[in-house]
């Protein structure tokens, strides 16, 4: 059909998947656009057919919703087609709504504009605008009929994502959207009984307590070898982007399955993006005494390099102990962003120092002098000295430990970056005490000078 095209068209990004795979967008995505300098949302959709059962059924109550939200409805047919059964059931739907709506016939390259139109006009909708959303063609046109019809607003800066970013990530049918409902208290989210139910990543923002959030819902990701398709190619990086994106992840695994070897490439590619992390085990009602047991004893084993991360079990399905994850949310967040005062890190550096010297190194003692914070989300600590390049790998985690603790972070990692004094004489050549006395080069006053 060419929604998500048009999506990215108008919004101008790549923020809408797309591919030849009909039924790709499954929860209605938002994105912002400008033109002829006004600023306007649109919301992608999964699409109606008017027989929708099961998941389909979902995906249309997700378009419904996108339209009782909107303002002008683009109602968009495909031209190669023609006019379907479910083309009359949307229109009829369209009529009795009371928005103002387009007919738009995509995908025209290589038809007559006038005889595609033609076809169209006993849906009664209106007006056909003929496009090709893939190049463009059209589009200008349409949009500009579009905006004379809009009364003048007031400029008002569209909101972009606000308060901390919290990306949901986990594998496939672990209870993202689940939680992101439960976190959001309204089914915004399509949640269905089916793995890999989201494809895409769906930016969504709340107030809880007056404070804003944007929560990022992302595509299951599952192992390699299993992807198969385009789609969850394109998922993935969706995924991983939106870890990139995001101020906190929080890391969504199955209780009832314990941790699992994706469930640590997910916590490589976090750790990797130095983004703050909050770790949910889902499903956790119902389990018994015995396997709840087992499941710790994992984490104590498997999570031990993320000792700086709070772990809560839950379960999104009843509610229970999602509200706790708040309190971790907003201390990652905290640690991950705070401003660090450069006296105080070069005062922890020395203590540092004091208790445990850097090792010595072809008979000279590597020196560290000062430290200053070099960035944020996550906390980077740069460390002047000299021979920086060669310390020891388990000095870093060291220097990482303790200024974790001196600087009481939770929930982010720390990054411990050094620079090196130059010397501004180390390209100069020495000369050689051994060479012969005919290369040495001595000045002496020109006669009659």
């Amino acid at each position: 059909m060419g929604k998500s095209t048009m999506f990215n068209r108008l919004t101008r990004t790549r923020d809408a998947i797309v591919a030849n795979y009909e039924g790709l967008t499954r929860d209605r995505k938002y994105g912002e656009g400008k033109y002829d300098g006004r600023r306007f949302m649109v919301i992608d959709t999964g699409g109606i057919t008017g027989e929708e059962v099961s998941i389909d059924k979902a995906m249309a109550e997700q378009s419904l919703q996108a339209i009782e939200e909107a303002d002008i409805v683009l109602f968009m047919v495909s031209s190669r087609d023609g006019v379907t059964s479910g083309d009359f059931a949307i229109a009829n739907h369209l009529r009795t709504g009371g928005k103002k709506v387009y007919l738009v016939a995509n995908k025209i390259d290589g038809m007559d504009p006038d005889m595609v139109a033609s076809q169209f006009y006993e849906l009664g909708v209106g007006e056909v605008y003929a496009t090709t959303a893939t190049h463009g063609r059209g589009v200008k046109s349409l949009m500009e009929t579009v905006f004379e019809d809009l009364p003048e607003a007031e400029e008002e800066p569209i909101a972009t994502s606000t308060g901390i970013k919290m990306a949901i990530v986990g594998r496939p049918n672990v209870g993202k959207s689940t939680l992101v409902n439960r976190m959001l208290g309204e089914d915004r989210v399509v949640v269905y009984d089916l793995p890999g139910t989201t494809r895409d990543s769906v930016y969504i923002q709340y107030e809880r307590f007056d404070k804003p959030y944007t929560i990022i819902d992302t595509a299951g990701v599952r192992r390699r070898k299993n992807v198969s398709e385009t789609v969850e190619k394109f998922s993935i990086v969706k995924t991983l982007q939106a870890i990139d994106d995001a101020n906190v992840a929080i890391l969504v695994m199955d209780a009832s399955e314990g941790v699992v070897d994706q469930d640590l490439h997910l916590l490589g590619s976090i750790i990797d993006a130095g983004r703050a992390l909050v770790v949910a085990l889902n499903k956790w009602d119902g389990l018994e005494d015995s396997h709840k047991q087992y499941v710790k004893n994992e984490l104590e084993r498997r999570l031990r390099f993320i000792d700086f991360a709070n772990i809560h079990f839950i379960s999104a399905l009843h509610g229970t102990g999602v509200g706790d994850l708040y309190k971790s949310i907003e201390q990652a967040y905290s640690s991950a962003t705070d401003k660090l005062s450069t006296s105080f890190l070069t005062q922890v550096l020395q203590a540092a120092v004091s208790e445990h010297q850097p090792p010595m190194f072809n008979g000279r003692r590597i020196k560290l002098r000062y430290a200053h914070a070099g960035g944020s989300n996550p906390p980077v600590i740069i460390i002047h000295g000299n021979q920086t390049t060669k310390i020891p790998a388990h000095y870093v985690r060291y220097l990482e430990k303790t200024y974790r603790t001196a600087l009481k972070l939770r929930g982010t990692p720390v990054r411990v970056e050094f620079k090196s004094g130059e010397n501004p004489f180390s390209d100069r050549k020495k000369p050689n005490p051994s060479a012969p006395r005919s290369t040495r080069v001595r000045h002496s006053p020109r006669k009659g000078s």
